[in-house]
């Protein structure tokens, strides 16, 4: 892999608060910077922005849920800006409810998007990786995935899964240059958190031991992190980042 293929970052989600933060950070540190999406529309938006406040980033589309669309997508990178060196699994719904009240569709679609994703992105860029000695997976869970959460059970079952893929997948290329770690957010002041109730946000902030959100900045700093050369002993990590809110 070539200099320049280990600072392609691909970035799935993209286009939500931890993506963007994300995407900036790699930017500023020398990345070349591709995002995911699925709602063109909104991309194109949020593409235009960005490009006004000097972030030149490529979108590419793939339902991460599908694995021939995440593979199309991948040879399309591929062939337009070269091999993914880094791969940021940050793509994620939510569809709270009760387990004795959750439909099907609704297990289904976060298990799909959540989790499933992981694995149709990283088969897609592993073995490259593998071949050239050089790679980076960041799978973006949740401290719901570590704890629990009420009306949660498929977004932390396939927050869950994600390290336990974390961990195997590390063992498996340990060896070959590529490492593979979590990072579990705790609660962070994206725009959706931010459109909480003032109440009901000043409830979980109470919760939060350093007595406040975490900033999307922060969780883009240790990813920028686990994506750098700095990083190489560094594998089959969960790495909380939560305020104190769940420790273990």
């Amino acid at each position: 892999m070539s200099a320049t293929e280990k600072k392609i970052v691909l970035i799935t989600g993209a286009t939500g608060g931890l993506g963007t933060a994300m995407c900036k950070k790699l930017y500023d540190d020398g990345y070349i910077v591709v995002a995911n999406y699925r709602n063109e529309e909104k991309a194109k938006e949020w593409q235009a922005n960005l490009k006004k406040e000097g972030y030149d980033i490529a979108i590419y589309y793939a339902d991460v849920a599908d694995f021939d669309s995440c593979g199309k997508m991948i040879q399309q990178i591929a062939d337009d800006i070269g091999h993914v060196g880094v791969l940021v699994n940050n793509a994620g719904i939510t569809k709270d409810g009760a387990f004795r009240k959750m439909s099907y569709e609704n297990w289904k679609a976060v298990i799909s998007t959540n989790l499933d994703s992981v694995f149709n992105c990283t088969r897609h860029v592993i073995n490259y990786m593998i071949e050239n000695g050089f790679g980076r997976i960041i799978n973006i869970s949740s401290v719901n995935g570590q704890r629990g959460q009420f009306g949660q059970s498929n977004y932390s079952a396939a927050k869950a899964g994600m390290h336990g893929f974390t961990k195997t997948l590390a063992m498996e290329v340990a060896n070959k240059g590529v490492t593979v770690n979590t990072i579990s957010p705790g609660y962070i002041g994206t725009d959706m958190v931010m459109a909480v109730k003032e109440e009901i946000r000043n409830q979980i902030i109470a919760q939060i031991p350093v007595g406040r959100l975490g900033g999307t900045e922060e969780v883009a700093y240790l990813v920028s992190f686990l994506a750098s050369e700095h990083a190489s002993f560094i594998t089959g990590a969960n790495l909380s980042i939560n305020g104190g809110q769940h420790v273990y």
